[in-house]
């Protein structure tokens, strides 16, 4: 009916192992693991696009991972165009930028980064055909000094005679 002095002690040395074992160990989180659920955000839904950033953490060294899905890439792409808000005054390094398409780096022709106009244009070496799912990747990244919701818009300017500038869609990139 009672619980004995010794199965009481191993009750108690249970829990407080667990309570150690929970407490004591580092938690390990992926920031921006998903970019999750915006409400009210300006930005229709079916125009947002998923991103990844490895910390997500103001005033730190990152890496953003910024992913535009098969299907909004209906035509094909010669350049990638990122423009983010002036208050966004993180750090990009442009010979560490990437795009990555079916698990393989493309060739860069080359990377701007227009501080002054707050834009990124990727310039690819060879087209992109259309319907190829496609991650920008921006290595060595320092994230601006304060946290905050910043908008990061993708255009693709596709190849031929002149080319037209499409509107893919935002990033919503939330830091911490």
């Amino acid at each position: 009916m009672f619980a004995t002095k010794s199965s009481m002690r191993r009750i108690f040395s249970a829990i407080a192992v667990t309570g150690c074992l929970l407490s004591g160990l580092p938690a390990i989180t992926w920031a921006q693991g998903l970019p999750g659920l915006t409400i009210f955000s300006g930005v229709e839904r079916q125009n947002e696009l998923n991103y990844k950033l490895d910390y997500g953490t103001r005033d730190m060294w990152d890496r953003y991972r910024l992913r535009i899905p098969a299907k909004k890439m209906k035509l094909g792409a010669l350049q990638f165009k990122i423009d983010y808000p002036n208050y966004y005054n993180g750090k990009f390094d442009p010979k560490k930028i990437q795009v990555w398409a079916k698990d393989k780096s493309l060739e860069l022709q080359k990377v701007n980064w227009d501080k002054e106009n707050h834009t990124i244009l990727i310039e690819l070496k060879e087209p992109l055909e259309p319907g190829k799912s496609v991650e920008l990747v921006f290595d060595n990244v320092k994230n601006p000094d304060f946290g905050g919701t910043y908008y990061f818009n993708a255009s693709i300017l596709s190849p031929g005679d002149v080319p037209l500038p499409l509107y893919v869609g935002t990033w919503i990139l939330s830091i911490n």
